[in-house]
């Protein structure tokens, strides 16, 4: 009997046991019976699930073992500390007075044409050996940090200075506000989330750990930074990826496109870092770490940091590419993988423009007090672009963007593949089944 217009010609869809074939011009028929319209996609098969856990569970284990053999147990010890930079003791304070002063009567100089009052800080310590000393801070007129009366203060201790320069404050307590926004952003993406949302705070957790008490004492302790990072890196990815989405086929394929992702990223920067010379010791950040543990490698250090920093963004778009696959396959269940192939890439086009530009401007916002001093100097734009300094970060923002945009494309196929993969070749139909031939009767 011939079909009217949106009549299926075949009810397997109503028990998954194959694809509905659909009248071209048919409307999408409504859901009755069992049928599972609003679910996931229907899992695949067995073998192919035994495909993927061949590739994924032998990385797994090598990542495991990686970890357990690099293990640091802690950040290396230091027999005494140098009082430079970041290498102080420092303890807890709070500023009990402010006073207004002539800065020549203190002996401060200010630059020509800023007002000559400058302010004088009473700080006493509250924690440490010497709680309850006070000493005086000076703030000029053109300093940008300014103190309040009660306000809670960190100071560096220098044992070997002076006994009135032993103390200096280097920064204001903002742990309140900080831990406030903390939980501000919990609860908003819980809020939204739900469950999802929780299990992503927990893998942020996660990340957090793996970064502090395994991947920074690890390079301190010598280990090959990009090792460290390569298994570091890999952890905190399979770990948050099937925490936040599900064991499951879907989640796998986000996964294997990032690893390949990942290995570009690492031949590409290992490539150019080389080619331009660039010696990842550009700060003074990293000059002070070099000068403490001098068995850092500098330039594995800045290559560890290209992939460490990649590799939130690569989440980000692969498992966004693989749901978008999984989503069209759901809509039009009898697409071949390259149409969803094609689908997919068109959406993962727009992806691409808007992450790159993302990536460029974050960066560029980052190096915006470097790009400033360069533009105060009036250098052209030649020597700005191939200095050290911005060349650092160019080439940071190339290869880590090349790596995500070589993302869309391998993880829409890989994800194409495997959820069409072991189901039955369109066109095959078969005759209507008794019951609906009784429904057209009627």
């Amino acid at each position: 009997m011939n079909s009217g217009p949106g009549v299926l010609r075949d009810d397997r869809h109503v028990t998954g046991r194959d694809e509905p074939t659909l009248d071209p011009h048919a409307r999408p028929p409504l859901p009755h019976g069992h049928a599972h319209h609003g679910g996931p996609v229907a899992p695949v098969s067995g073998h192919l699930r035994r495909v993927i856990a061949a590739v994924l569970i032998p990385f797994a284990s090598a990542m495991v073992a990686g970890l357990v053999l690099l293990w640091p147990g802690g950040a290396p010890e230091q027999q005494e500390r140098t009082g430079v930079g970041f290498d102080q003791q420092h303890e807890q304070a709070e500023v009990t007075a402010v006073d207004e002063v002539a800065c020549e009567d203190v002996g401060v100089q200010v630059p020509r044409g800023v007002g000559g009052v400058c302010e004088q800080a009473t700080v006493e310590v509250t924690s440490g050996p010497h709680a309850g000393r006070t000493f005086q801070e000076m703030v000029p007129p053109d300093a940008t940090q300014r103190y309040d009366v009660g306000q809670e203060v960190v100071v560096a201790y220098a044992p070997d200075a002076p006994e009135e320069l032993q103390y200096h404050v280097t920064d204001v307590k903002r742990d309140v506000p900080i831990l406030l926004l903390a939980v501000v952003f919990a609860l908003a993406v819980i809020a939204v989330g739900r469950l999802r949302g929780l299990l992503a705070l927990v893998g942020l957790v996660v990340s957090f750990a793996v970064l502090t008490l395994f991947i920074l004492p690890a390079i301190l302790h010598g280990s090959n930074p990009l090792v460290v990072a390569v298994v570091g890196g890999s952890v905190i990815m399979l770990v948050t990826l099937y925490l936040c989405h599900g064991v499951n086929a879907r989640t796998s394929v986000a996964v294997v496109g990032t690893l390949v992702s990942l290995v570009l990223i690492g031949v590409l920067g290992s490539l150019f870092i080389g080619w331009a010379s660039l010696t990842g010791n550009t700060d003074d950040q990293t000059g002070l770490v070099h000068s403490l543990y001098p068995a850092i490698e500098v330039r594995g250090l800045l290559l560890a940091g290209i992939l460490i920093g990649s590799l939130g963004v690569l989440d980000d778009v692969t498992v966004t590419q693989t749901s978008a696959v999984w989503e069209l396959k759901r809509a039009d269940p009898g697409a071949s993988w390259l149409k969803l192939y094609r689908a997919g890439m068109r959406i993962g086009r727009d992806h691409i423009a808007s992450v790159v530009n993302t990536l460029v401007l974050a960066y560029a916002g980052a190096a915006l007090p470097l790009l400033l001093l360069f533009t105060i100097a009036n250098s052209s734009v030649g020597t700005v672009a191939f200095s050290e300094l911005v060349s650092e970060e160019i080439v940071r923002t190339l290869v880590g963007s090349i790596g995500l945009v070589a993302s869309v494309p391998v993880t829409t196929l890989l994800a194409a593949l495997v959820v069409n993969a072991d189901r039955p070749p369109r066109g095959g139909t078969a005759a209507p089944t008794t019951r609906h031939r009784r429904r057209r009767k009627k």
